[in-house]
């Protein structure tokens, strides 16, 4: 079986990160993966050992010619199937070359903001099975007219290893300047509206009341960061929340976490929840999208309301006054991950798809 997988992310964020996991354990599966991706860009040079590498230009939504380019593509190389892991018009350029040259397209949908039906009804036509990579965001299809028929679900993944390293608190601390006592909370998301920090920084003067040893790390970047910068500023908060930027050093950073705060507005599923949990870490996140696929209410963690910071506060404040309960739950978090999210499970499950699909056609 041939594949060619098709990202416009020009950043080994989330999504691009589970394509690299999926091609690596396909091509361990006897499969050939074919990759167009912007030139230069991360995934590139990540995904380069297990997969043949089509430099492409994608110049986002409004790109015509990267239908023709698609087309070029997969006349050149007759891959047996398309996939499609991102928007950016990727994916509706993407299945439209798919669809003038005859081959069989797979869509990943990994958000879950609704479309217009209108676009939903023009654009879901073009692929013959869409993948969610959470059953939020397989009902939020469904709710829009996208026959269940083309719809599966298969959750995204991590590779736990990396994150059950035990904590260096020395190094730690002093990457952070954080104070031998601290109480650190985590926020590991782009810097943008929907994923809810003004929530978190609403509610943080009343626990520093509480806990004046608490400290807010906030992992990421975005357009968002001025706004929040001076959220925290005039709320007096800049000696406990600090900006740390986009790291590469999550795997050694998260495992010395207390918590891990997710209040979003929206989230597909959340691999950074993921990743937290597969390093013990216990998670309070808003009831939203697919965040409850992995935050399990009272198993490794607690789930709030979107958007209802006086339950935000109240669940922060039940798990920073129990250490114990802490432990129990990000224990917990380990075990889900192991069971339901491993990259086996998601390589299986993308594979089966391929091969419904295939079958069918044959």
């Amino acid at each position: 079986m041939k594949v060619l997988h098709v990202e416009a992310g020009r950043h080994l964020y989330g999504g691009a990160r589970q394509v690299v996991y999926l091609i690596g354990g396909l091509q361990g599966r006897g499969v050939t993966n074919l990759l167009a991706c912007p030139p230069g860009s991360a995934i590139a040079a990540a995904a380069t050992p297990c997969a043949r590498i089509h430099p492409i230009p994608m110049r986002g939504d409004f790109d015509p010619g990267l239908v023709r380019r698609l087309q070029r593509l997969i006349r050149r190389t007759r891959p047996d199937l398309v996939h499609l892991h991102s928007r950016r018009g990727a994916d509706w350029a993407g299945g439209l070359a798919a669809r003038l040259t005859g081959t069989p397209c797979v869509l990943s949908r990994r958000v879950d903001n609704p479309e217009p039906r209108w676009l939903v009804a023009l654009k879901y036509r073009l692929y013959d099975r869409v993948i969610t990579i959470s059953e939020g965001i397989r009902q939020v299809l469904l709710a829009e007219g996208v026959p269940p028929a083309r719809l599966r679900c298969v959750h995204s993944a991590v590779d736990a290893e990396p994150f059950q390293r035990p904590c260096e608190r020395d190094r730690f601390q002093a990457t952070f300047g954080l104070p031998p006592d601290a109480i650190t909370l985590g926020v590991i998301a782009q810097l943008i509206p929907r994923k809810g920090h003004r929530y978190l920084l609403q509610v943080l003067p009343e626990l520093l009341a509480e806990y004046p040893r608490l400290h807010v790390l906030l992992f990421g970047q975005g357009p968002l960061r001025h706004t929040l910068e001076q959220d925290v500023a005039r709320r007096g908060l800049a000696p406990h929340v600090h900006f740390t930027g986009f790291r590469t050093d999550l795997a050694e950073v998260l495992p010395c976490l207390d918590l891990v705060v997710h209040p979003a507005d929206k989230e597909g599923l959340g691999v950074a929840l993921l990743q937290a949990a597969a390093a013990g870490v216990p998670i309070v996140a808003s009831r939203a999208g697919g965040i409850p696929e992995i935050v399990r209410q009272g198993e490794n963690g607690l789930l709030v309301p979107a958007g209802d910071t006086a339950a935000l506060r109240t669940a922060l404040r039940t798990l920073l006054a129990d250490p114990v309960l802490r432990h129990r739950m990000g224990q917990r978090g380990r075990a889900i991950v192991a069971r339901d999210f491993s990259v086996d499970t998601m390589v299986d499950g993308n594979l089966a798809v391929y091969r419904e699909l295939l079958d069918g056609r044959a």
